[in-house]
Formats: structure tokens, C-alpha cells, sequence
């Protein structure tokens, strides 16, 4: 594990914050749904080296977070890499993983994921929920405060949930009768219960029993959108992410101005949301000290404002902490906001304050997920590409090196395949290993001829021995 493993929450806002220690925010909206096309240790590649062709993984739906990422595979199983200090990547254990993991009992019969800072929930295909990972404000629902590192079911949510939409402390389930329930941190409003009140266990949303289509948990905020097309919101407003003029804080729903109908999806930010019209064209309001909103300013707003560029040709849209990307209908993605770590994908760390294209990614796209500084994309053949910040490995590609376009995701790290430098000058044999995704360790002198100096005389373990990926192979090099 690096050093950084204590996480302070981080405070609300974004202009002038720069790079805070905690996480924030995580944003997933309609349990990840809303972002399908069809829906609306050392690193192991040293220098970048990427993996073998064709190891890269497949899935069906992404959900990136603060500092983990989970994948829902095509069997219909979970798998999660990235931070693990608090069990959220579901394996049992908190050790840090670059590459895919297993999450412990969910091989299969998973509908959708929902990851928030440090947690992680899963809607089965029974319409139940299972939550696993960090627990002091409760969110994973269990009635308890008790971390947990492999899942556990939700309370009183064993069936009857169609979408799960997933915060930074707090976590929200559409019911299939279209009710909202939501639970865990509750400092801002962010439940919608009327109070201010942490619930470790699911309660409803007041005056949302029914009628609402897709929810979207932004980090203090909760935001819904109504069967008939109108946009609701709850929570933290200083920066007037709930679009009602102010920036009162409000602890039930309340109205977004200008967006009682003809909304097709919503998407919630740290201190901003976005809302795809029916029309295909991208509106956001609140937080927009890094041009997250796309207008072409950094101008807060407290109602929602047309993306430029974006009146039309939209399929689905991601908000993430400070920034936001869209899929186009032709399968493109593009995004625009903070992009201090590449999480533009634009091969660039500047700022953007209207949509710029995503390098690789102009076309093929199925779906996109937003985290903090990083997100991911689905193929239409199901490779999953990330890009951005890699601190914990959350990219999924064996380092922990910062990308500025999209790489890929890998299935696991190739393992190390001993190769047979018998022979060769030491400089070159070293160079030979690294390339077979392993490392050199002790280096043993030993007395020879002239003529194999500096060379190569034994290798341990032996010449084509299967090793784990880095591990290290120890040399016996001739000096005259």
C-alpha cells in the first residue's frame, strides 16, 4: 500500500481547493444505467509498458468512484481494483489492487453497481441490495456502523429495487413502484427525510413514494428525475447545485427552475449536476470553478445553462467531481472541467470550459462512468478503456501511472515468464526480463574466461519458469 491511507473527507467545493488529501464524491446515476447508450507495489509495467494484446477486460457496466472502480462482467459478476483501505473492492481483504479482483459471493446474478468514496453496492437480479466497504456513517444499510469487506444485504431492500444511485456517504434505491429510499450520511439533507440525521438503514424520500424514473447521488446532494420529466433535488446547495435560485440547503425535495419536463436523464457532481434533455442536448447548473458546467465560463449557476456545443447529439451524460463527460449519439465521448490528472482523455492537463473530445474515443462507445478524477469507458464489444488519476490503481492497467487518453483495462497481470539469457551481456539480459514482466534481483559474480566477462552464466529459478507477474530473477555473471 502507499503511505496516503487515512482519507479525510474532503470539504465541499472546488475553486481554489487544489488537490485535497480525502475523497469527496462519487457519482453514478441510476445505479450507472443512465450512462449506457441504450438507456439514456511497484508498477508492473515499468516506464508504461501496457499489457499483452488481448488480455484487456469485458463488461457490461462501469461504475468509477473517488479512488476504486467495479466492473459488472458479462457472466453478470463483479470485479473491482483501485484503493481498499476499507474493504471496498468486496475481496475479502484491503489490500490495494491494480488489476480486477473477484468481489467475494457475487460471481453472478448482479443488475447493476453503484460505487460511492469507499463503498460499493450491487442490485441483484432479484432487486435486492448488497453493500460492502466503509460503514461509519452507515451507508451500507446494514443497521450497523461495521465495516465490512466482503457484501452484505441491505435492510428492509431484499427485493422490489429497480436502480441504485450511490454518493460519497450516502447511498439511494429506486423502488419498482417509483419510490425513493436512501441512507447512511445525512449531514446536509442529502436523505430527504426531513432531517439531519445519519440513518444506517434505507428511509424515504419525503414526497417521493412515486413518480420518479431515475435518481442520481451527487457527493452531499441527492437529485431525482419524475415519470414526467422534471428534475427534483435535496441536500447541500452552496453552490446552487439544487437549482432552485438559492443556496439554501434543503432537507426535502425541491423543484429544479427550468426543468419541470422534457428530461431524458440526470447526472449528479460533487457540487454540480447535469440533465440530458429528450431533445439530445446537455444542461448544467452549480459549482463551475473549473468550467465543470461547460458553458465557456467559471461562473457558478444557479439554474441550469446550456452546455456549448451540446444542443443536440447527446446520449447520456457523467458528472464527477470537478469535471464532465458526455456520450454522443454516434458513440463518441466528450468532456470538459477540471483536468489536472488527464481526465479530459484531450493527451492534456489543462482546464477545459466546454467540451473537448476524448482521444481514441470518437466513436465505439457504449457507455461512460464519471469518478472523482478518473473515468472509464465500454466498447461496443464490451473492452474497458480508463483515463485520468491512478494514485490507487483505479485506471485497472498495472500501474499507478497517471494517463492522459484512455488505456486498457487488463484482466490480470501476465505472469513472469523466466526467459533464458544465458549468455547474454548483463545490460541487455536485464533489459530481456523486465520485457518478460519480471524483475532483476541479486546479482552473483563469479570468476570466468575473458570471453564471458560480464556475461550471463546461470539464471534461478530456471529459464521458463512460470512466476508471478515482478517477481525477481536472481543472475550469475561471469568477471575475469
Amino acid at each position: 500500500m502507499e503511505s496516503l491511507v487515512t482519507l479525510p473527507r474532503r470539504g465541499r467545493g472546488s475553486a481554489g481547493s487544489g488537490r485535497p488529501a480525502g475523497a469527496g464524491s462519487v457519482v453514478v446515476a441510476v445505479g450507472a444505467a443512465a450512462l449506457l447508450l441504450s438507456s439514456g507495489a511497484a508498477p508492473a509495467f515499468p516506464h508504461g509498458r501496457g499489457p499483452t494484446t488481448g488480455s484487456g477486460l469485458t463488461a457490461r457496466e462501469i461504475t468509477a468512484s473517488a479512488y476504486h472502480t467495479c466492473a459488472l462482467t458479462r457472466p453478470r459478476g463483479v470485479k473491482c481494483w483501485g484503493f481498499n483501505d476499507d474493504g471496498q473492492l468486496g475481496d475479502g481483504t484491503k489490500t490495494e489492487r491494480r488489476t480486477p479482483v473477484a468481489v467475494s459471493g457475487l460471481a453472478s446474478g448482479v443488475a447493476a453497481l453503484a460505487a460511492g468514496e469507499v463503498d460499493t453496492c450491487a442490485l441483484t437480479s432479484g432487486g435486492g441490495v448488497k453493500c460492502w466497504g466503509f460503514n461509519g456513517d452507515g451507508q451500507l444499510g446494514d443497521g450497523t456502523k461495521t465495516e465490512r469487506r466482503t457484501p452484505v444485504a441491505t435492510s428492509g431492500l431484499a427485493s422490489g429495487v429497480a436502480a441504485i444511485a450511490a454518493g460519497a456517504r450516502h447511498n439511494c434505491a429506486l423502488t419498482s413502484t417509483g419510490g425513493i429510499k436512501c441512507w447512511g450520511d445525512n449531514e446536509y439533507g442529502q436523505l430527504g427525510d426531513g432531517t439531519t440525521t445519519n440513518r444506517h438503514a434505507p428511509v424515504a424520500v419525503s414526497g417521493l413514494a412515486s413518480g420518479v424514473a431515475a435518481i442520481s447521488a451527487g457527493q452531499s446532494h441527492t437529485c431525482a428525475l419524475t415519470s414526467a420529466g422534471g428534475v427534483k433535488c435535496w441536500g447541500a446547495n452552496d453552490f446552487g447545485q439544487l437549482g432552485d435560485r438559492t443556496t439554501i440547503n434543503r432537507h426535502t425535495p425541491v423543484a429544479v427552475s427550468g426543468l419541470a419536463s422534457g428530461v431524458a436523464a440526470i447526472s449528479a457532481g460533487a457540487g454540480h449536476n447535469c440533465a440530458l434533455t429528450r431533445g439530445g442536448g446537455v444542461k448544467c447548473w452549480g459549482d463551475n470553478g473549473y468550467g465543470q458546467l461547460g458553458d465557456g465560463t467559471k461562473t457558478e449557476r444557479r439554474t441550469p445553462v446550456a452546455v456549448s456545443g451540446l444542443a443536440s447529439g447527446v446520449a447520456a451524460i457523467a458528472a464527477g467531481w470537478n469535471h464532465t463527460c458526455a456520450l454522443t449519439s454516434r458513440g463518441g465521448v466528450k468532456c470538459w472541467g477540471w483536468n489536472d490528472f488527464g481526465q479530459l482523455g484531450d493527451r492534456t492537463t489543462a482546464d477545459r470550459y466546454a467540451p473537448v473530445a476524448v482521444s481514441g474515443l470518437a466513436s465505439g462507445v457504449s457507455a461512460v462512468a464519471v469518478g472523482w478524477d478518473h473515468n472509464c469507458a465500454i466498447s461496443s464489444g464490451g473492452r474497458v478503456k480508463c483515463w485520468g488519476w491512478n494514485h490507487f490503481g483505479q485506471l485497472g492497467d498495472g500501474t499507478t501511472i497517471d494517463r492522459h487518453k484512455p488505456v486498457d483495462v487488463i484482466r490480470a497481470l501476465p505472469p513472469c515468464v523466466v526467459p533464458n539469457v544465458i549468455a547474454r551481456l548483463l545490460p541487455r539480459a536485464k533489459t530481456t526480463i523486465n520485457r518478460a514482466h519480471c524483475r532483476v534481483g541479486k546479482v552473483a559474480f563469479k570468476r570466468s574466461t575473458a570471453a564471458k566477462t560480464n556475461r550471463v552464466l546461470a539464471v534461478s529459478p530456471k529459464p521458463g519458469s512460470h512466476l508471478k507477474n515482478g517477481a525477481k530473477v536472481a543472475l550469475t555473471v561471469g568477471r575475469a
